[in-house]
């Protein structure tokens, strides 16, 4: 039982979901950064908006100047189906950095509703049935 408790209070510490990483959005939350670790040519396909654009090869060199020190930095990339977002988690833990990795990515950001950014500005999309309570608004909680 001991490794059980000990494997589920990792994940917790260790990583994070679209609804509680929008809930640090909206309240503006200091010291959080939000971190978009994908490509240039997916970041300009949508983001969410408040994140920063640092790929995952670019954390070694660049965090420092984007990212202050002492902050709480959550990483995302494409979903689920993507370990980018644990390989950045891992560089930014590697430079001494509190982070976590918002499982479900983008694409759980996406269908959940909530508001992204591209270059003709923000939308969203009606929220997936399959994520979020059938009839419930945008990010509505699942009652988990």
């Amino acid at each position: 039982m001991t490794s059980a408790i000990e494997h589920f209070s990792n994940r917790l510490r260790f990583e994070t979901d679209v609804s509680d990483v929008q809930q640090e959005l909206a309240t503006g939350k200091a010291g959080f950064v939000l971190v978009d670790t994908r490509n240039v040519a997916s970041w300009d396909q949508g983001r969410i908006a408040g994140a920063i654009h640092l790929p995952t090869r670019e954390i070694a060199g660049r965090a420092a100047e984007l990212v202050p020190a002492g902050s709480a930095v959550v990483t995302y990339c494409w979903g689920p189906g993507c370990n980018g977002a644990t390989k950045a988690a891992l560089a930014f833990a590697t430079l001494g950095y509190e982070v976590k990795e918002m499982i479900g990515g983008y694409e759980y950001w996406v269908r959940e509703g909530f508001p992204v950014s591209d270059g003709k500005g923000e939308w969203s999309r009606p929220a997936d049935e399959l994520t979020t309570p059938i009839g419930a608004r945008a990010g509505a909680a699942c009652g988990c």
